[in-house]
């Protein structure tokens, strides 16, 4: 690796995230549907600009923070997939004044807050809960959705039913993926039914969005995972190791080889402790760094955390090759996480690419 990294630093290769984009676009389009990809996951203008270059116009974000970021870099169709928040309901209404602007309302007294105290248009979605068990209506309340079929502030539109399948992250097989679609499709369908009138159904998780072909009824996709994947995306197969566009680079600063061990500075306050229970690492799978690239190596990875700390495990051998102040690359287990504790990432040109910065 000919680039100067010090400190634990995140690599991104343009090229896979590139194609990455262009190809879940694609998938969008075939079926028919809009595609409005989840920004939470970069966070950054300049990979914004990439999907723009694809050729997309409408985005997802999960905080009124990030609506704003992204609308100062033109951006200007955009849903803030988060329940609204009334504490932040004059940011909000001032932000509507100059864009197009969704938020999610899951009930009444939510929706009474925002028609009184939001003047500028906003379109609003209901949240539906398909069985992530974390915000949105369930089926068992869906009697509340009639109430909810019209504002009492004339400027206040109803855009539809959305949902995000999150528990298909528990799920290690497409099988299991494809059963959580189709009965997050039948509860959405329903509300939407109950609702009444012309009204969207917006769906998105990376994994259902990644290899599904029938989009039957849904008029909205919003992945967001895909522009990165992770190790939890191809341990379930929603990509291959090819697919996977970022890569955590961290200094060795202790070696046991005893133990088969080294120590890198690299820990939780990098990589958070999101883990998945496998054999190569439960933090992330060991890749092999070279000329400003990475390639998986036959076995090895991130085994603990702690806050500063990581600890890798490999081949007895490349333990052994192992020097202090040597660089091991790391593909993260959830690429979210990795990038949001991130200020930026490294291009494998040795280019800053920047992210919007945190109050």
């Amino acid at each position: 690796m000919t680039l100067a990294i010090q400190r634990p630093t995140l690599l991104i290769d343009e090229a896979i995230c590139r194609s990455n984009i262009q190809r879940m676009k694609e998938r969008a389009d075939s079926a028919g549907i809009i595609f409005r990809p989840h920004f939470k996951t970069h966070q950054s203008a300049q990979i914004g600009a990439w999907f723009r270059e694809a050729g997309v116009e409408k985005i997802t974000v999960s905080s009124v923070e990030m609506a704003q970021y992204f609308s100062q870099h033109g951006w200007y169709d955009i849903t803030i997939a988060f329940p609204y928040n009334p504490l932040e309901a004059s940011a909000i209404d001032l932000l509507a004044r100059d864009i197009k602007l969704g938020i999610l309302i899951e009930s009444e007294g939510a929706l009474a807050h925002a028609a009184k105290h939001l003047s500028s248009p906003i379109h609003y979605w209901i949240k539906i809960d398909v069985g992530t068990g974390r915000t949105g209506i369930d089926e068992r309340h869906f009697e509340m959705l009639s109430k909810l079929r019209k504002s009492s502030n004339s400027n206040h539109h109803c855009a539809g039913v959305l949902a995000h399948a999150g528990h298909t992250y528990q799920q290690l097989d497409m099988n299991s993926v494809r059963k959580i679609f189709e009965e997050s499709l039948r509860l959405l369908n329903a509300a939407r039914e109950m609702i009444g009138g012309d009204i969207l159904l917006s769906y998105g998780d990376t994994p259902t969005c990644s290899f599904l072909t029938d989009w039957t009824g849904v008029d909205e996709m919003r992945p967001g995972n895909f522009v990165f994947y992770d190790t939890m995306q191809y341990d379930f197969g929603s990509c291959s190791v090819e697919n996977i566009a970022v890569c955590m680079v961290c200094p060795v600063v202790a070696i046991h080889q005893d133990r088969n061990e080294a120590v890198i500075y690299g820990g939780a306050v990098h990589f958070s402790k999101d883990f998945i229970d496998r054999e190569e690492g439960k933090y992330g799978i060991l890749v092999k760094l070279t000329d400003n690239t990475w390639e998986k190596q036959p076995s090895g990875g991130l085994i603990r955390l702690s806050q500063e700390h990581g600890i890798i495990s490999g081949d007895p051998d490349y333990i052994r090759s192992l020097r202090i102040g040597d660089l091991v690359g790391i593909l993260p287990i959830h690429s979210c996480l990795t990038a949001d504790l991130q200020g930026s990432y490294l291009s494998l040109s040795g280019n800053v690419i920047a992210k919007m910065t945190k109050v």
